[in-house]
């Protein structure tokens, strides 16, 4: 009772911040739906609920989805993944604030959790109505470790619910261990068995093509600098991570090229061969671009606080690619890609230069144990 009294204090104290931020297009369908479940029912009773936070975990597991082959109530944090659940459940909703989920939690066979995503009502009441719940891909990364720690006896209220663990790693292990969870198994990390899918087929220019993959704020202008001058033989590529930097990365780009006398461009308003710096400011192209990129510099690695992104997309297409040295996040998937050059910024004008080759995944076979413990379970109902 004091728990669900503390969030509702919480939830009260919020909500003119979440008024105000709701007007934001990013927030504008999910922060509605999850602080007041508007147009956001609860799901009917069904098979299988699967809940991710956002974009990258609701992609890993589409791959899943399709060797069960039973339809799937997906829920997810962000508007990202929202989207991107559509390409496979059959009913998507955003998870609501815990507040709303004894009332809103119905009867699920199975419920399958995504790496952190550890809400203490979702897990107690869709125990509560029956679910066996599994939670994939769990990680704690060195970061976030001593926090976890520090409140381990919450923790381990929310792992009596779990039934069965899938963890990326031995490390990752230990520590779900000393928070209580039982039933563990170290199955890597389930990216590795998502095969990326072109949307839209650019024309490779003659050009090396440069990426700047998935920035975050202030990395464009540190690898820039890094690997200025720009070489007019390569096309330079910035993708920003968020949607809403897109102005202001575009305002910095035009500055910058004007500056050095470079073309800019757009990508999907003009031919990418013809420009010699472009940003790309729609979402969902990433993956498009690394089918016709030769260098991928990985963003959120370059700057302290963000811990890197998905090694296994450039790689899927042999990009070389080059991270910086700030990847606590990303540990289990770094294992499995050869030939990722970690460098510090400084050391970018000799790696340039060098002759690098192209990144390789290694071979995992990670979703298969998760789908061997979980065919029964669906197979039953």
């Amino acid at each position: 009772m004091l728990y669900y009294f503390t969030l509702v204090c919480a939830w009260v104290l919020a909500l003119p911040y979440l008024l105000w931020i709701s007007f934001k297009p990013k927030y504008r369908n999910s922060i509605p739906a999850r602080f007041a479940c508007f147009k956001n029912p609860p799901f009917p009773s069904g098979k299988v609920w699967i809940h991710a936070c956002s974009l990258g975990e609701v992609k890993a597991l589409e791959s899943l989805s399709k060797e069960l082959k039973t339809p799937l109530h997906v829920s997810t944090i962000t508007q990202t993944g929202f989207n991107a659940a559509k390409d496979y459940a059959s009913q998507i909703r955003f998870l609501p604030f815990e507040i709303f989920l004894p009332f809103w939690v119905r009867p699920h066979r199975v419920l399958v959790v995504i790496e952190a995503e550890l809400w203490l009502f979702m897990l107690l009441f869709a125990k509560l109505r029956g679910a066996h719940i599994v939670l994939v891909n769990a990680r704690i990364s060195d970061r976030s470790c001593e926090n976890y720690l520090k409140l381990s006896w919450f923790y381990k209220l929310l792992f009596k619910n779990i039934d069965a663990v899938f963890a990326q790693s031995g490390v990752d292990e230990e520590r779900l261990k000393l928070l209580g969870a039982k039933n563990i198994q170290i199955n890597g990390n389930i990216k590795t068995a998502l095969t990326p899918k072109i949307t839209k087929h650019y024309t490779k220019p003659k050009k090396q093509v440069i990426t700047l993959a998935s920035t975050h704020e202030d990395e464009e202008e540190l690898l820039l600098n890094a690997i200025s001058p720009l070489d007019k033989k390569c096309v330079y590529i910035v993708v920003p991570r968020h949607p809403e930097r897109f102005g202001k990365v575009e305002k910095m780009l035009k500055d910058y090229a004007d500056k050095n006398n470079l073309r800019f461009g757009l990508i999907g308003e003009v031919e990418i061969e013809d420009f010699d710096i472009l940003l790309c400011n729609r979402m969902g192209e990433l993956v498009n671009i690394y089918a016709i990129t030769d260098i991928s510099f990985l963003g959120g690695s370059f700057v302290p606080n963000v811990g890197g992104h998905n090694p296994l997309e450039p790689a899927f297409f042999n990009n070389i690619i080059i991270s910086g040295e700030h990847i606590f996040n990303q540990f289990a998937l770094y294992e499995k890609v050869k030939n990722i050059y970690k460098v510090d910024l400084k050391e970018i004008p000799n790696l340039m230069s060098a002759n690098l080759k192209k990144a390789q995944i290694e071979d995992s076979n990670a979703l298969k144990p998760v789908l061997e413990y979980l065919k029964p379970l669906v197979e039953k109902i």
